[in-house]
């Protein structure tokens, strides 16, 4: 494996019993890259990291971490990771901060500056014992910990559940300080808005298979734009124009917002401007507006 991939995905399958979690899954993670990794719960994000962390032995195809086998070689691929799970468990009887120092022990690491530095800036009481906390509070915790390891690839699966608003932009902020470092970052969710400030590519994943990878801006080119416009004559024919999908058209029939295949966006324009333009807004699709359009696609609508 190249020195310039930290995680390398191949033909993954996994299976429980008759069902078949992961088929065929493929993907590369890069040094210094945050790479998303979407679909919606029971998509097999999880089990794809499990296989990463080799907590469960894939029925075929390989999973390599810096070079390394992940099922057979797990414990020398730890030394070198952080994982952060969608819902943590740990101790009752413990504070929060005896929690941390311990799972930075167990890493090899000692309690920092750093770790005091993310404390205040998660707004962690790391004087509470464990079983008193909220989801919030466990989440702050285990990413307190991740965040103080000095590692070369981190493992997030759903990290920010549970986290409010303002924690949420505490994490980008140190996903994107890791990512500064030449850290790699593997971000698995559900929260599109999420993923699409902070990763430099997306591998989208649906009933065990992916089905789109590639960097934000390549996808964008490959699907449509949201358009809003405001014409002196009606738009009484514009769902006839080819490409233009889900219009909304005002009463007047003078106003519309859209969406239109990226190949069809100048023809479209041109038929506009026949109905004399008052106004005219184009935007990029959102991640949103991209993982929509798979899972209708998927579905056999638009």
């Amino acid at each position: 494996m190249s020195q310039q991939v930290v995680l390398e995905v191949k033909g993954l399958e996994k299976k429980f019993g008759k069902f078949t979690a992961l088929k065929n899954v493929a993907f590369t993670l890069h040094p210094g890259e945050v790479l998303g990794f979407i679909g919606p719960n029971g998509a097999g994000k999880s089990t794809t990291i499990r296989s990463i962390l080799g907590l469960i032995k894939p029925n075929s195809g390989q999973v390599k971490v810096f070079g390394c086998d992940a099922w057979t070689e797990a414990a020398k691929i730890h030394q070198r990771l952080a994982y952060v799970p969608g819902d943590v468990t740990f101790w009752p009887n413990l504070t929060g901060g005896q929690t941390i120092d311990l799972l930075l022990r167990l890493s090899g690491q000692e309690h920092s500056q750093q770790t005091d530095q993310l404390i205040a800036a998660f707004k962690l009481d790391p004087n509470k014992k464990n079983r008193s906390y909220s989801k919030g509070n466990r989440q702050k915790v285990a990413l307190i910990a991740a965040f103080s390891t000095e590692a070369d690839l981190y493992i997030f699966d759903e990290p920010t559940s549970g986290l409010d608003p303002l924690n949420e932009l505490v994490f980008q902020k140190r996903i994107a300080e890791l990512k500064q470092r030449g850290k790699s970052v593997l971000l698995s969710s559900h929260i599109l808005s999420e993923v699409e400030r902070m990763c430099d590519n997306v591998v989208i994943i649906r009933e065990g298979v992916v089905i789109e990878s590639g960097s934000l801006a390549e996808m964008r080119h490959l699907t449509r734009t949201n358009v809003a416009v405001k014409t002196h004559a009606p738009l009484t024919e514009l769902t006839k124009q080819p490409g233009v999908h889900q219009a909304e058209l005002a009463n007047d029939q003078r106003s519309a917002k859209f969406s239109v295949d990226a190949e069809q966006l100048g023809a479209v324009i041109t038929w506009l401007s026949a109905k004399e333009i008052v106004s005219l807004t184009t935007a990029p699709p959102t991640l949103e507006d991209l993982f929509m359009r798979y899972y209708q696609a998927d579905k056999g609508g638009e």
